[in-house]
């Protein structure tokens, strides 16, 4: 930043922060505070001051909600959206990969979502392995390199998963990748927690190796460092509270057989994943203290899914769980603000709570409430402007901020529709000229 701001001078350009911008005349919804009418005001990126009143700064942009309604930022804790790759479905550990050397910033999935109100979103590795590759946290910003992409200081997530995919592993890999459908171990659900059972012993044997040879360099020694396990790495991070863990499951005797695994080697389970029937065992799920993240009404779409219904996330916010809603899909992302309302008609739930179940909830099981998931000063300004109640079917997003930048501006993004298809249009034509000059040149060729 320094050698920027140098080379800046030098062209005899100054640097300036960009204005501050107020948010007016909004029905503001904070989720954690309350809801009030009045403006917010955005500083650097992050929410300054918010409040019946706020002093407007005379370099300020004034962005006038004329009524409308103001939220945080939706934030989807399971999605694939933006991964060129999903699975390593060839093997039943793959902790080794990681989503974020496969995201592709041009993926049409991070704009629909930001035109729904998504802002931040856990891109999670796949669910053909019992342990699967670290996932990324990113921020829809689109326009972004893939780098520009990332939620900075997000902590690193390991995906685990439990159940059909994983112990059909020719379905699982038919299904998420392009290798051929082949026998894998395990076959059996006690074969998944015997290869859980097995990585994370290995693990800690590979954590003593290095705590050993630390400890002799600590007395002066000088030993051969232990050779370096991409594999064993994350895992000794879950050991060592560094890494969260996410895992899919849908039936209660598994979640309670990973819940007991993960106290047998001293590991928290951050979330559960889809979590269907959390409901028969809500109490056990918050007596551990993990998460859940679920859908509102998605059931029977395979047999596990059999026995789920669509008060699962309200019984388990009564019985004390953390529960979200998440999509794993890039159309149902795109209305997660209707999937909360439902939780209002199947449960009870209140509007505070069905909007926190996409905001404050699942920035909790991200790690991350402390910087999104709320409308707080001090927080990142990622706000979304909705004309109606967003608990409403006929609410739509009108804008979109991200860092106190608008990345979604609705009435823009119709007025150059015209636009856009003339310039695709050509591009087309264009394409198809070049096609029949390149098969008119090859038919002049001597054969």
């Amino acid at each position: 930043m320094i050698r920027y701001a140098i080379l800046m001078a030098a062209a005899g350009l100054a640097l300036t922060a960009a204005p501050p911008v107020v948010v007016q005349n909004a029905t503001v919804l904070t989720v954690t505070k309350g809801t009030f009418k009045g403006s917010i005001l955005i500083r650097d990126g992050k929410i300054a001051e918010m409040g019946e009143k706020v002093l407007i700064p005379p370099d300020a942009q004034v962005v006038d909600a004329g009524g409308q309604f103001v939220m945080p930022g939706i934030i989807d804790p399971h999605s694939h959206i933006a991964a060129e790759s999903v699975n390593e479905g060839s093997i039943s550990v793959s902790s080794m990969v990681d989503i974020h050397d496969v995201l592709d910033p041009r993926s049409i999935g991070i704009y629909r979502a930001l035109a729904g109100g998504v802002t931040s979103v856990c891109v999670l590795h796949g669910s053909a392995n019992s342990i699967g590759g670290l996932s990324a946290v990113i921020k829809t910003r689109w326009g972004k390199d893939a780098q520009g992409l990332l939620l900075d200081g997000a902590k690193p997530i390991l995906k685990m998963a439990l159940g059909e995919n994983v112990k059909r592993p020719g379905n699982a890999v038919a299904l998420y990748g392009d290798l051929q459908p082949s026998p894998r171990y395990p076959a059996t659900r006690m074969g998944t927690e015997d290869v859980i059972r097995e990585a994370f012993t290995e693990a800690r044997v590979y954590q003593k190796t290095w705590k050993d040879y630390e400890a002799r360099r600590a007395r002066g020694e000088n030993p051969l460092p232990p050779r370096r396990d991409l594999k064993l790495e994350p895992l000794v991070a879950v050991l060592e509270g560094k890494c969260l863990v996410h895992a899919h499951c849908y039936r209660a005797d598994e979640i309670l057989m990973l819940l007991k695994l993960s106290k047998e080697f001293n590991f928290k389970i951050a979330a559960l994943v889809h979590v269907l029937e959390g409901y028969k065992v809500a109490k056990e799920i918050a007596a551990y203290g993990a998460g859940a993240t679920t859908f509102s009404d998605w059931w029977s779409y395979k047999v596990e899914a059999a026995d789920a219904i669509p008060y699962n996330a309200a019984l388990m916010t009564r019985k004390g769980v953390l529960v979200s809603l998440n999509s794993d899909d890039p159309e149902l992302m795109r209305h997660l603000n209707t999937e909360a309302a439902k939780t209002m008609k199947y449960g009870g739930l209140t509007e505070e709570e069905a909007l926190a179940c996409i905001t404050i909830n699942p920035a909790k099981q991200l790690g991350l409430d402390a910087r999104i998931g709320s409308i707080e000063p001090g927080k990142d300004a990622d706000l979304v402007i909705f004309d109606k109640h967003p608990l409403s079917n006929f609410a739509k997003v009108q804008k979109v901020f991200i860092d106190g930048q608008v990345y979604f501006d609705r009435d823009r993004d119709v007025s150059g529709r015209t636009e856009r298809e003339l310039r695709k249009k050509a591009l087309l034509d264009k394409a198809k000229q070049r096609e029949a000059e390149q098969k008119k040149s090859s038919a002049r060729r001597p054969q």
